[in-house]
């Protein structure tokens, strides 16, 4: 009998979660990224109510409720909700802030809808990443938008390409032994775009998240010269080629009125 497959659950591994990416050049650059092109979205530019779909330790969303907007964070992991929770605290976000401990599932089928939706670096970890598409839509109100963040497949392919391992591309890069932190379920970016038309949406802008930072021969630089190319990365991840080498893509979608 086939084993079923199962959403990830992070509980095991949440100070690791922290140390080796929130607190790493990859995780800051993906956050002042998300920022960006977050403060450029119409529905943010008044006080809203936004879901986080696996919103983790909550630093975009503590971010969001720090310009006055009203967040709900929601996540698999209890031991990743409670990090964020004392971040909330310690900036004084509390009351700005409500968290649940479910899935997306779960919060699909409750019939709450909101005018913006976040999820990022979560469609990579779910077992049925197509049918998360149809869920964030019910979730969505008509004219929302959602804000959609994966883990490009194309650009993890290229760069073991660039780093000379070629038995693990060829191998179509499975690994024998799974690493924790890293996704194992990379995603086509054809195969996001075609699900979310089909769905319905409509694509408002597309950006490469760290389409520079995992590439550079010296990985020095990526901290030395950090603020260089963090303004590289911000004047180039929305034009191509370089939007489609980011390990990640971030998408605008908007839901039709």
């Amino acid at each position: 009998m086939t084993k079923k497959k199962s959403d990830r659950n992070f509980d095991s591994i949440a100070a690791k979660f922290q140390q080796n990416i929130y607190q790493t050049t990859k995780g800051r650059l993906r956050q002042l990224v998300l920022q960006r092109d977050l403060a450029e979205c119409e529905a943010l530019q008044q006080s809203s109510r936004v879901l986080d779909v696996g919103a983790g330790q909550g630093q975009l969303a503590l971010w969001l409720a720090s310009l006055g907007h009203q967040l709900l964070l929601t996540d698999l992991s209890a031991e990743m909700l409670a990090m964020a929770a004392e971040s909330a605290k310690a900036q004084g976000l509390s009351e700005q802030i409500s968290i649940l401990n479910t899935g997306l599932a779960e919060l699909a089928a409750g019939g709450q809808q909101y005018p913006v939706v976040l999820c990022h670096a979560v469609l990579e970890w779910l077992a049925e990443p197509e049918l998360a598409i149809a869920q964030l839509w019910q979730l969505l109100e008509p004219g929302g938008t959602l804000s959609l963040m994966f883990y490009n497949l194309d650009a993890k392919r290229f760069s073991n390409i660039v780093y000379g391992n070629f038995n693990y591309v060829l191998r179509d890069l499975a690994y024998k032994k799974k690493v924790s932190l890293s996704p194992q379920h990379p995603l086509n970016p054809l195969d996001v775009h075609r699900w979310c038309l089909a769905q319905g949406f409509e694509l408002v802008s597309k950006t490469g998240v760290r389409c520079f930072h995992d590439y550079l021969r010296d990985r020095s630089e990526q901290e030395t010269e950090f603020d260089k190319l963090l303004e590289v990365e911000l004047r180039y991840n929305r034009t191509e080629p370089y939007a489609s080498l980011g390990r990640y893509q971030h998408l605008l979608l908007k839901k039709p009125l």
